[in-house]
């Protein structure tokens, strides 16, 4: 029955509330979560501002150090953004993807060793390179699961790792030295610190978008689906395999524009650059940052050179002191930086 003033319900009144208002927001308890939905929609734009304006920073600071470390953190975080999207999204862990790295600065590096450093040249066949490898490897990797499918890709990577340490014309072990960096239709564009730093920033900026759209499509959504129960998506008739194989293509693309331009950074190439350290190292940065979170792949490369910057000036096995770190992180903040972050946000909302 209703009175004047609400409904009554087993005799006690019940507050009404208006038609079109929000239902959680009328109880109070959604103003937390519409913060941590802002949260995630401005989170984005926050990261590409702090980016576009760090060379200014360095600017005011006189330094081209921070326009270098930048350049570096957003040439990972492009690998690591590309491997989220397998790990985080696909649920399938690749302790190989640092091979996608390798391969893409192998192919500056080889060019340049026989005259051609256009990047019109260059980054074809990076992306190129590193496209057919994630097809031939992925074609296989992905006819296994779990435990499987991690050592698989190890062993794909370690075969790269000593390929490439084989390769006796191109430096072996001892890596090989580009004799300058890649010239942009015979323009020596990228000499200049800033200006690669740009460059860098938008091929970031475009992978994220990619990437970002990638999931959010209905490819996307097979491939969590695929996560969750593999056979069920393929009984209502997607195949999964082929899904997979796309996406692992992709990634793997990615990888090899990191790795060109990782090559141009630094002007050197090595088989370390594909070496199972490298892939853990990834893996971590994606980890550290928040699995299955494209802004967390950032933050979580971000964390992690700025902390092995920060330590390593107290001593040279900084790594014994970083992993302990790691491991509060995957103990108490299960969602990475992020979730530790929406985690905090939360129990602000409730007090």
């Amino acid at each position: 029955m209703e009175s004047g003033s609400g409904r009554i319900f087993f005799g006690k009144p019940v507050p009404t509330f208006p038609e079109n208002a929000p239902l959680a927001t009328s109880f109070g308890a959604v103003p937390a979560a519409a913060r941590r939905g802002r949260f995630a929609e401005t989170l984005p734009i926050g990261i590409f501002l702090v980016l576009a304006l760090l060379p200014l920073a360095a600017l005011a600071d006189g330094s081209s150090y921070l326009v270098s470390l930048g350049a570096r953190i957003m040439i990972f975080a492009i690998a690591a953004v590309a491997l989220d999207v397998l790990v985080g999204y696909c649920g399938l862990i690749s302790f190989g993807h640092a091979a996608f790295i390798g391969l893409g600065a192998y192919a500056v590096g080889i060019l340049s060793a026989h005259g051609i450093a256009d990047a019109l040249v260059a980054l074809p066949a990076a992306l190129v390179v590193s496209a057919l490898y994630a097809f031939l490897t992925g074609s296989v990797c992905l006819r296994t699961k779990g435990v499987y499918f991690i050592m698989i890709t190890l062993a794909f990577g370690q075969m790269a790792f000593f390929t490439a340490s084989s390769l006796a014309p191109y430096g072996g072990d001892d890596g090989l030295t580009l004799t300058t960096r890649c010239t942009l239709a015979g323009f020596p564009f990228i000499n200049d610190e800033r200006a690669f730093y740009y460059l860098v920033f938008a091929c970031l900026l475009g992978s994220y978008l990619l990437c970002r759209a990638l999931v959010a499509s209905r490819f996307g959504r097979v491939l969590r689906g695929a996560k969750e129960n593999a056979v069920r998506m393929a009984a209502i008739g997607f195949d999964v395999y082929r899904f997979q194989l796309a996406a692992y293509v992709i990634v793997g693309t990615l990888g090899g524009l990191s790795g060109f331009l990782l090559a141009n950074a630094t002007e050197f190439v090595s088989p370390a650059y594909m070496s199972w350290q490298r892939s853990g190292e990834l893996i971590v940065m994606v980890l550290l940052g928040g699995l299955g979170s494209l802004n967390g792949a950032i933050i979580g490369t971000a964390a992690y050179l700025l902390m092995e910057e920060w330590l390593a000036g107290f001593t040279e096995n900084w790594k014994v002191i970083f992993g302990p770190l790691l491991v509060l992180v995957v103990l108490f903040a299960r969602g990475g930086l992020i979730g530790l972050w929406s985690e905090l946000m939360r129990r602000l909302g409730r007090g």
